[in-house]
């Protein structure tokens, strides 16, 4: 029966769909200039706030490690070619270099990876109405990674569904609420506030361990569309989950959250994060907020890049 409920809320119609995202924009409307997006609710004070957080003086990845293996979920799998490799040089003498290169999807169902702002393209334009393929004065891409060049720096904070709900992970084609977020706060005793990197844990990550790879691409757990006002209303600066941040299979649009969050809220995207030891530590210290350091790679034109955030306690 909650399984039928779940499913029923799922489902918007699309004037309920472009109801939703016309709202959110009003949330974002920072003027025709603006290209960060919620970035801008990172503050300085934001970040000296953040860095009070860290007590235990402890990093911690929130990254998986990057795969070069096929699998269902990463048909096309990261190449990594060692051109050089260390054990050939063990017998020469002198100085000599191992060296080596990566390729990669970005946007995989596998690797961890940030989105960029120009990444979603909806009725032919990008975030704060941008026009697809638009560039800046200076002849960049607008709306680009690079957006984030400088870092991303604040208060992370985890909520832990599966631990709200008492299971090991949430099942393919479930999703996450306002009200489940709501209640995870609660459970947690921690509040999401402006200028916070939230993360949110549905179990896709241990699902996968436990379980194998499975065709994510068409079935995995997400938010609610609904649950963005949440998001918009606390002025939330990041999302990251560890999985796509959008269920599927999702009736009507194919990536409602991707479309709200990035192109209406100028939210940047974190897909396929790992949580297993950040949410072991917060257990064991009671605690689910920490300062939290994402770099994303300086690539000018992208449309995101392969992120390791690190979150520190």
């Amino acid at each position: 029966m909650v399984d039928d409920v779940r499913a029923t809320a799922a489902e918007l119609s699309p004037d309920e769909f472009e109801a939703l995202y016309e709202r959110l924009r009003q949330y974002a409307d920072r003027g025709p200039a603006d290209r960060r997006g919620a970035l801008n609710h990172i503050t300085p004070a934001t970040v000296r706030a953040a860095a009070r957080e860290v007590r235990l003086g402890r990093s911690v990845s929130l990254a998986a490690p990057v795969e070069t293996v096929p699998a269902p979920d990463n048909p096309q799998p990261s190449t990594h070619h060692m051109i050089s490799s260390p054990a050939e040089h063990r017998h020469k003498p002198g100085l000599n270099f191992a060296y080596d290169r990566l390729a990669m999807n970005i946007h995989g169902d596998a690797d961890s990876h940030i989105d960029a702002l120009c990444h979603v393209v909806y009725d032919g334009l990008m975030y704060n109405r941008v026009a697809a393929g638009s560039t800046e004065p200076d002849g960049t891409p607008a709306l680009s990674i690079d957006v984030a060049h400088d870092g991303i720096v604040g208060r992370g904070v985890l909520l832990d569904i599966p631990r709200l709900r008492g299971v090991p992970w949430l099942e393919p084609g479930d999703h996450v609420t306002a009200a489940d977020l709501a209640a995870a706060e609660q459970a947690q005793g921690v509040r999401v506030g402006p200028g916070d990197l939230l993360f949110v844990r549905v179990g896709h990550r241990r699902r996968r361990n436990s379980l194998g790879p499975w065709d994510a691409a068409a079935a995995r757990v997400g938010l609610h569309p609904a649950a963005l006002e949440f998001l918009a209303e606390r002025e939330v600066a990041v999302l990251g989950g560890d999985g796509n941040n959008d269920t599927a299979p999702s009736p009507g649009l194919g990536f409602p959250v991707h479309v709200l969050a990035i192109n209406a809220l100028g939210l940047h995207l974190m897909d396929y994060l790992q949580f297993g030891e950040l949410r072991a530590l917060c257990e064991q210290e009671e605690r689910w907020s920490f300062l939290c350091v994402i770099a994303p790679l300086r690539l000018p034109a992208a449309t995101g890049s392969p992120v390791n955030p690190i979150a520190v306690l």
